[in-house]
């Protein structure tokens, strides 16, 4: 039984149920949560002015919400435009009045980020990401917000996505009035992770498929290799029965490798992730995956991948299995379409009547406010002998 993924779902229900406490009268007005960093934050009221230390926050808040996302939000760093241009069109497609008005307030994390700008805002609440607690509390930011009466919470769907995902809904469910919609989206994301760890629990560590995950392969071409320890990415192939070879190595969210270690490990299967990045950085050789994807212009990108040097003498690049996905599942809530996806490559046996793509159309029919095209994972062809 996969104990890891039970117990951790376990705890965080157990570490966030006052959430879903109903506040006495002479309470209702204020609003206490403890957020993912462990902080309890206190709020006066319901915020009506938030301003988003990500862009790509957006995933969750619009899956989650009754009407428009945008509603309560003035600001937020671009990397949603940066970065995921694909969704960012179709976001300003279905609210063009808002994604314009949106404030780019910069990177909280690396000093630029403008307090001046918070406060002209009227910004009542910073939502940050957990995993740049530190750098946020290195550069004073949270001091600083502190000292300006603005407070700040911590949401995580990136570094402990799987065991954080829940509790995130959660927060941003009370903060935003959208309780019903985070218990909506967390039924079915608990639904959908287990029609793939409900199986892959009754297959032995011995016969799980050794998998190498390439971070973002083809940001810097010629370049092996970012990869993911127990977390993230990594964490979405151990879920779904594999074996992270990261993982073997360091217990560390970034796991450097080189490409000698990854031709001595001779990996079962390969996968990169990939997505919409030549608008900001036109260099890269990656997959443009994501809501504008071009399927025959990714098969000649993943080709090209497979085919760099030491990759193309790898077996599973020989035999098939070298994949690529949407980078930006590893920052959303919508992970568990990876997981499904990555199990469907490891075993296509056990997983032949589950479809990924199905639950992807799902997720944007129910949740969603606008539909799911474009492409989102691929493979490569076996390599020609």
């Amino acid at each position: 039984m996969n104990t890891r993924f039970i117990s951790g779902f376990a705890l965080t229900l157990a570490a966030t149920v006052t959430f879903l406490t109903p506040a006495t009268s002479a309470q209702a007005e204020a609003l206490t949560l403890t957020d993912i960093a462990g902080r309890q934050v206190t709020l006066d009221e319901r915020p009506d002015k938030i301003i988003l230390g990500e862009g790509r926050m957006m995933y969750a808040i619009a899956a989650i919400s009754s009407g428009n996302p945008f509603e309560h939000i003035v600001g937020w760093k671009d990397d949603l435009v940066q970065y995921d241009p694909d969704a960012f069109r179709k976001f300003e497609a279905a609210f063009p009045a808002d994604a314009e008005r949106m404030i780019n307030f910069g990177n909280p994390y690396a000093g630029d980020f403008s307090i001046e700008g918070v406060l002209e805002a009227d910004a009542d609440l910073v939502l940050l990401d957990s995993g740049n607690l530190f750098k946020a509390e290195e550069t004073g930011l949270i001091e600083k917000l502190d000292k300006a009466g603005v407070p700040v919470v911590f949401i995580d769907f990136r570094r402990n996505a799987t065991e954080n995902t829940v509790p995130s809904l959660l927060i941003l469910g009370r903060i935003l009035g959208e309780e019903a919609g985070a218990a909506k989206f967390i039924d079915f994301y608990i639904a959908e992770m287990r029609r793939v760890t409900n199986v892959v629990d009754m297959i032995p560590a011995e016969d799980r498929p050794l998998v190498v995950v390439e971070n973002a392969a083809g940001w810097q071409p010629d370049f092996c290799c970012w990869s993911f320890g127990p977390y993230n990415y990594g964490r979405f192939v151990e879920l779904a029965g594999g074996k992270n070879f990261a993982s073997t190595l360091a217990n560390a969210y970034s796991v450097t490798l080189s490409m000698e270690g990854v031709l001595d490990a001779d990996p079962d299967h390969v996968i990169g992730t990939g997505a919409n990045w030549a608008e900001a950085k036109p260099e890269v050789t990656s997959t443009l995956l994501g809501y504008e994807g071009d399927p025959a212009g990714n098969a000649e990108k993943i080709a090209a991948l497979a085919s760099r040097p030491g990759f193309s003498e790898l077996r599973a690049v020989k035999e098939g299995y070298y994949h690529s996905i949407y980078h930006q599942f590893y920052n959303s809530p919508y992970h568990f379409v990876a997981v499904q996806q990555i199990a469907k490559w490891l075993y296509p046996d056990d997983f032949a009547d589950l479809d990924p793509q199905d639950t992807f159309n799902r997720l944007h029919a129910e949740f969603m406010p606008y539909e799911a095209y474009g492409q989102f994972w691929l493979s490569a062809e076996p390599a020609t002998q």
